[in-house]
C-alpha cells in the first residue's frame, strides 16, 4: 500500500497551533499570522554561547589544499582554531572565499557569527553574488568557526546550536547513476544494503533535467517496478528526479512511485519552478521533496507557506551553513514540515550528523556518502554504523580528536 501524505504527515505531527492548518488554505489575517509566525521562528537566535564570557577574536583565517580536499583553518588570537572541509568545489571558487568571504571575519568575534552572516552578505555589496558559488564558501568558513567555539566551550556543534536530542540517525543509502539498466542498479543497491544494513535506498528517476526525457528508453517505470519486487516489501524507497519533468509527467512518475509505496519523490520539477512543484504536491500522495539547490530563505518560506514541497531540503553548503539552514527547519516545524537535509561533499554526512542530532523533526533517513571509513578514526569514539543508524560524533566541535594531524601536508593556498 502506497505511502501518503496523510500517514507520512500523521507521523511527524504535534508541534505548535498551526500544525493542523493548510497555509496554502488560509486567507486574510490567519494568512498574515501565518506568514509573521514563520518570519518570527526564523529570527530567533540559533547558537547557545551562554558559557562563552569573554570574545574569541579570529586572529586568522587560512584556506588549505591537499590532493583535492580543501579545508578551512580559522584561529583566535588566543591560539585555539577550528577546521572544515570543503564540498569538492574549492577548486573553482577559491577567489570568492579568500577574496569575499574570509577577509569579512578577521579581528571579528566569532561569538557573534550569527549577526556575521547578515553582516557578510551586506559586506562589499556581497548580496550581488548571492546563489550557490557564494553561500558554500560560507558554509565553509560557519563550520570552521562552530569547531572553533565548540573547542573552546567544550562543546559539540550540536550543543552549541541547541542541545543533542538523539544519538544515532538512521540513513539511506543512494546511487547516484543514470547510465545503468535496472537490473544493475537493483544490483548495485542490493550491494550498498548487504554494506551497510541500511533499511533505506534512494535511486535516479529521469534523466536530470532533461524536459521529460528518460536516462535510457523505459528506465524508470521498470527501475520503479523492479525496486519493490526485488527489494521487498520492508525497504523504504525513495527517488530522485534532479529536475526532469514538468507538472504532468512528474505526477504520472509519482503514482508509479505511489503503487509501490516509495517513501518520498524529490525534486520531481526544475528547481527554480516552485509553482510546478506545488502543483505536483497537491495532486500526489506521495511526499515531495525539494530544495536542496535554493539559497533563499524567502523562497524557502514561500515553499513552506504553500506547501510547495512536503519535505524542505537545504543543502548544509549550498545553502550557507548550519545555522541558516535550522532557520529553515524551525519555519517548516511549524507546518509540520520535516526537515531532511542535502549533502554536497564527501565530509558533508558529518555536519549533517550534528544538524541531524539537534533538529527534532528529521523526517526518517538521513543521506549517507558510504566514506564513513575515511573519517571514522579522526573521531573518538569512532563513528559506526549500526543496524543502518550512524553514530553521532562526540567531543567538542565537529569532534575531531587531532585537527593537527588531519592537517598534516596541506599547503596554504593564496588568492
Amino acid at each position: 500500500m502506497a505511502l501518503t501524505r496523510r500517514d507520512f504527515l500523521g507521523k511527524t505531527a504535534g508541534l505548535g497551533a498551526l500544525a493542523a492548518a493548510s497555509a496554502a488554505s488560509l486567507i486574510g489575517q490567519e494568512r498574515r499570522d501565518v506568514s509573521y509566525h514563520l518570519d518570527k521562528a526564523a529570527a530567533q537566535p540559533v547558537l547557545e554561547l551562554g558559557s562563552l564570557k569573554d570574545p574569541v577574536i579570529i586572529e586568522s583565517v587560512d584556506l588549505l589544499r591537499k590532493g583535492n580536499q580543501h579545508y578551512v583553518r580559522v584561529r583566535s588570537k588566543d591560539g585555539a582554531e577550528g577546521i572544515s572541509l570543503d564540498n569538492n568545489r574549492a577548486k573553482y571558487l577559491a577567489p570568492i572565499f579568500l577574496q569575499r568571504v574570509a577577509p569579512y571575519f578577521i579581528g571579528k568575534d566569532a561569538r557573534q557569527l550569527e549577526d556575521h552572516l547578515w553582516g557578510l552578505y551586506r559586506w562589499g555589496s556581497n548580496y550581488k553574488l548571492q546563489g550557490l558559488a557564494f553561500w558554500s564558501p560560507v558554509a565553509w568558513i560557519e563550520f570552521a568557526i562552530l569547531d572553533l567555539l565548540g573547542r573552546v566551550a567544550g562543546r559539540s556543534i550540536g550543543d552549541l546550536l541547541g542541545g543533542v536530542i538523539r544519538k544515532k540517525i538512521p540513513f539511506y543509502v543512494a546511487s547516484g547513476r543514470r547510465d545503468s539498466t535496472p537490473e544493475e542498479e537493483i544490483d548495485y543497491l542490493r550491494g550498498l544494503i548487504d554494506e551497510t544494513g541500511a533499511k533505506a535506498i534512494k535511486y535516479r528517476v529521469g534523466g536530470r533535467m532533461s524536459r521529460n526525457e528518460d536516462a535510457s528508453l523505459g528506465r524508470t517505470p521498470k527501475l520503479i517496478k523492479l525496486s519493490r519486487q526485488e527489494l521487498g516489501d520492508d525497504m523504504a524507497i525513495h527517488a530522485d528526479s534532479n529536475s526532469s519533468y514538468d507538472p504532468l509527467q512528474a505526477i504520472d512518475v509519482g503514482r508509479m512511485l505511489e503503487d509501490i509505496g516509495a517513501v518520498y519523490f524529490e525534486e520531481p520539477c526544475p528547481l527554480d519552478r516552485l509553482e510546478d512543484t506545488r502543483q505536483v504536491t497537491d495532486t500526489l500522495e506521495i511526499p515531495v521533496a525539494g530544495g536542496e539547490q535554493e539559497y533563499s530563505q524567502w523562497r524557502f518560506k514561500w515553499a513552506i507557506e504553500n506547501r510547495a514541497v512536503d519535505i524542505v531540503q537545504p543543502d548544509l553548503h549550498y545553502y550557507g551553513g548550519l545555522i541558516r539552514s535550522i532557520r529553515v527547519s524551525r519555519m517548516a516545524e511549524l507546518l509540520n514540515i520535516p526537515t531532511t537535509v542535502h549533502i554536497s561533499g564527501g565530509f558533508g554526512f558529518i555536519y549533517m550528523l550534528h544538524f541531524a542530532s539537534r533538529t527534532p523533526d528529521i523526517g526518517g533517513w538521513q543521506e549517507y556518502k558510504r566514506n564513513i571509513e575515511n573519517y571514522s578514526d579522526w573521531f573518538d569514539p569512532p563513528l559506526r554504523i549500526e543496524d543502518g543508524s550512524l553514530t553521532i560524533p562526540k567531543g567538542p566541535g565537529v569532534g575531531i580528536v587531532d585537527t593537527k594531524e588531519v592537517l598534516k601536508g596541506t599547503e596554504r593556498v593564496s588568492g
